[in-house]
């Protein structure tokens, strides 16, 4: 479901999708794959597990174990993509990228230009589907984790080729790039309490 309500503030196992505005591949072009690593450390730090993750260069995928912190996901997803939108207009501005720069200043509606708005870094709203059973847990990690080989990208042959993916863990049980909890290994999350 595309994301323009409130979520409700449950604890639970959640498949989310952002992507960068106009489907721009602005995480490549600021070479900012760090920043979201940096974003699922933050996460990690206040109770939340990084079950499973895809970033490509103009959208990011998470499986995420969320706690209640007493923080909406609405307002956690929203730091997140805030947060990232800072650093990558600093990357984009560092890079000297002005044609990237003016596009995203020229998508800012003028609502949020009377606001102070710079730029239309990402798409205002983000996919959210909570995961009700292993089934769908599976179903979201394959997904995710096929998506540098499909499309428009064809990145890689294979799965645990990319490296901004939690494929290389949940195909062949060695640690990636970036480290995930397995959702079979939480302990505090319960799915059956959401059936």
């Amino acid at each position: 479901m595309t994301v323009r309500r409130e979520m409700p503030n449950k604890e639970g196992i959640y498949f989310i999708t952002f992507t960068c505005y106009k489907w721009l591949p602005l995480i490549e072009l600021a070479e900012a794959y760090d920043e979201v690593y940096k974003q699922f450390d933050i996460l990690k730090s206040e109770g939340h597990y990084v079950l499973g993750f895809v970033i490509m260069p103009n959208h990011v995928h998470m499986l995420l174990g969320m706690k209640d912190t007493g923080k909406s996901i609405n307002t956690r997803i929203g730091s997140i993509k805030r947060f990232l939108a800072y650093e990558l207009v600093r990357r984009l501005q560092k890079s000297r990228k002005n044609d990237v720069l003016k596009e995203l200043s020229e998508g800012v509606h003028s609502t949020d230009k009377n606001r102070g708005k710079l730029h239309q870094v990402f798409e205002p709203s983000f996919d959210c589907k909570e995961c009700f059973s292993e089934e769908i847990i599976i179903q979201k990690l394959d997904y995710m984790h096929e998506n540098p080989c499909k499309g428009v990208w064809q990145l890689v042959e294979s799965p645990v080729e990319y490296k901004h993916s939690s494929a290389v863990f949940y195909i062949t049980g060695q640690p990636g790039y970036y480290p995930v909890t397995h959702y079979m290994e939480m302990e505090d999350i319960d799915l059956t309490k959401n059936e």
